[in-house]
């Protein structure tokens, strides 16, 4: 059989979460782990924990690089990525493939990807996509056990690597966000801290709820752990929340008068399967869920993982697939041929569903009241190219607008507002014209309070309406802000009594 020689590491790569550029060269006596990714593929992020796994039980003669090859231009950006290695909590080196140099020479195709190099410097297998964790594992093992009869490994190479710490602001990477006037309550999704918090909607804090580590427990307030939550909804009574916790593949459900956690859905365990199913909501595997919009007894779910929308019925306790087929893409029609790209926000008129469509950077549209003509609902793209990694910054009407991996919604007065992530721009969309504008945000990332294009977001994420104001999850900026709807003039919400679950002492994390 003939043994490949993996490819050199161009030296002018930037490089982070290390002290010092690599070289294969150097890592002569290691296994070498390569992870093709981007940080805004959910494949990507699927494989993070089996990173850490492979990290942690081969510690001593393996050595993981994560490659970033970005697909959006915004994350083309250092800062980008450091700011994803922070969210993420990787903890081995990135090297960023800015030119996709490294991807080509590894004729890499798929995110994600790996590569796995013996300690001489072959490579031994590429792998394209994610769940490969046993598959890696025992290669690894096999690996380990023909060079240790060689004689050819060696002592870990990397003595020193730079870590960054968790940011220790009151919110870290908020996902999504949920306002209720009826209650004066701002639900936050405190998505980096794993945790819940509550606060009036001017920002007086209510509760914390989580211990702020990622975890799967159920009980009281808190005790309760979830892992990386994002969308939110809030049923008529006002007395019960439903959380995707994304980070555990399950749906929660928080009871605001008994002040408990409980697991309305999946299993904990991510599921493999991507056709149209359904069954028992508790014994069904869920895939990333990441948004929820509720309407009546019916709770509709942006499955990301799997690239669906999904319904459950909260009368009967059941969970299916709503729409898609599971094929990554954006196709048009009803349920059996539609298909979606990483759905990451969801919202409604009552009438029909809005679809933030991330890996098209497109906004869905979905009929819920079927008729005799058209006996089963439609999908149909109402802003946005409509296409796989198709993106941009242009206003405009229908598809002649250009978005950039979208992920926030709300439907307030009429209008919708799209939280265009990696433009950084909040924008409004009239659904019966398909006209689409910017209302606030300008030509770069910052962290800018003001009006129009003096307003600087950081990949904002989540949305909400109360009364006369938008309440945005400004990701990056670990923030809320506010736009007014009468002025749009956008300002930044204070949560002076919110502290991080770093730096509270007990007493205030029981408060």
């Amino acid at each position: 059989m003939v043994r490949v020689r993996a490819p050199a590491f161009n030296q002018a790569l930037l490089w982070l979460n290390c002290d010092r550029p690599l070289s294969l060269k150097a890592l002569r006596g290691q296994i070498v782990l390569l992870d093709f990714w981007t940080y805004g593929c959910i494949n990507c992020l699927h494989v993070l924990p089996d990173l850490q796994y492979l990290e942690q039980k081969y510690s001593q003669h393996l050595t993981i690089i994560s490659i970033h090859t970005a697909k959006f231009d915004h994350e083309q950006h250092l800062e980008s990525v450091e700011q994803a290695i922070l969210r993420y909590g990787i903890t081995h080196p990135v090297v960023v493939d800015r030119d996709r140099d490294l991807w080509e020479q590894y004729a890499v195709r798929a995110y994600p990807t790996f590569v796995l190099i013996d300690p001489q410097g072959y490579i031994v297998t590429t792998l394209a996509g994610e769940g490969r964790r046993q598959v890696l594992d025992d290669l690894i093992q096999r690996v380990l056990e023909e060079h240790t009869g060689k004689g050819t490994l060696s002592e870990p190479f990397l003595q020193a690597i730079v870590q960054s710490q968790p940011p220790l602001t009151p919110l870290a990477f908020p996902g999504k966000v949920l306002a209720d006037e009826a209650s004066d309550t701002l639900f936050i999704a405190d998505t980096g801290h794993h945790r819940l918090v509550l606060t009036t909607l001017d920002g007086a804090l209510k509760a914390t709820i989580g211990t702020g580590s990622a975890g799967w427990q159920d009980g009281a307030w808190e005790m309760a752990q979830f892992a990386a939550p994002q969308g939110m909804a809030l049923d008529t009574t006002g007395q019960m929340l439903y959380i995707a916790d994304a980070g555990n593949h399950l749906l929660r459900r928080l009871d605001l008068v008994q002040q408990t956690v409980s697991t309305l859905a999946g299993t904990g365990v991510q599921s493999r399967a991507i056709f149209p199913h359904g069954g028992r909501a508790l014994d069904i595997a869920l895939n990333s869920p990441w948004d929820l919009a509720l309407l009546g007894k019916q709770l509709y779910i942006d499955m990301a993982g799997s690239h669906q929308i999904w319904v459950m019925d909260l009368v009967q306790q059941t969970l299916q697939t709503f729409m898609g087929t599971g094929a990554e893409g954006c196709v048009d029609g009803l349920p059996d041929i539609a298909a979606f790209a990483q759905p990451y926000g969801i919202a409604t008129d009552g009438t029909q569903l809005f679809v933030a469509d991330s890996e098209t950077s497109s906004i869905r549209a979905i009929t819920l009241n079927p008729t005799s003509i058209d006996p089963a609902p439609i999908v149909q793209t109402v802003c946005g190219q409509g296409q796989l990694f198709a993106f941009g910054d242009r206003d405009g009407i229908g598809l002649d607008v250009q978005l950039q991996h979208c992920s926030g919604l709300v439907y307030a007065q009429g209008s919708l507002w799209i939280a265009d992530t990696y433009n950084h721009k909040l924008k409004q969309l009239h659904p019966a014209t398909q006209t689409c504008q910017t209302i606030a945000g300008g030509i770069a990332s910052g962290f800018e309070d003001g009006m129009g294009t003096a307003v600087c977001f950081s990949e904002p994420s989540g949305l909400a309406h109360a009364s006369d104001r938008l309440y945005l999850a400004d990701t990056n900026n670990h923030a809320i802000r506010c736009m007014h709807l009468k002025s749009l003039e956008v300002t930044t919400l204070p949560l002076q009594q919110l502290c991080s679950p770093y730096t509270c002492t007990p007493a205030q994390l029981k408060s």
